[in-house]
């Protein structure tokens, strides 16, 4: 992939790349037709987007369909809340998950008050792995 094929980190585009994958990833999991699950991704120090949203993410999965949109409140809620700074961010999504510092990297920013996790994200289900990899292959 050549860096033209990739993505800003935190750009509109950018979200609007990761809320792809993971409605393709999660499409293609065979989710039950029943499950119905909401996340938000906020960076807690993001900039303003159009239309008074912050750099983030939502993205529910409702009767077993998934959707996204880009940019969320401030104070917007979900079953399960992710709250992380930009750099801690940049820092994970630069990494694949077979870089042995992935796994080190990510438990220090969770030990750090630089990423706090609300709720259980083993609800949306395991698809969710297969994704920051291509996320990171996208990712400048």
């Amino acid at each position: 992939m050549t860096g033209q094929d990739k993505l800003e980190h935190g750009t509109p585009e950018w979200f609007d790349m990761v809320g792809t994958l993971m409605s393709d990833a999660a499409s293609r999991s065979g989710l039950a037709p029943d499950l119905t699950v909401s996340f938000v991704e906020r960076y807690i120090d993001g900039t303003e987007l159009s239309g008074g949203w912050v750099q983030g993410i939502r993205f529910d999965i409702v009767d077993g369909k998934p959707s996204y949109r880009v940019g969320v409140g401030l104070e917007e809620s979900a079953d399960i809340v992710v709250e992380v700074t930009a750099a801690a961010a940049r820092q994970l999504n630069l990494l694949r998950t077979t870089d042995a510092r992935f796994a080190v990297v990510r438990d220090e920013i969770l030990r750090s008050s630089d990423m706090r996790v609300e709720g259980d994200m083993s609800r949306l289900g395991a698809w969710l792995e297969s994704v920051h990899d291509p996320i990171v292959e996208r990712t400048k």
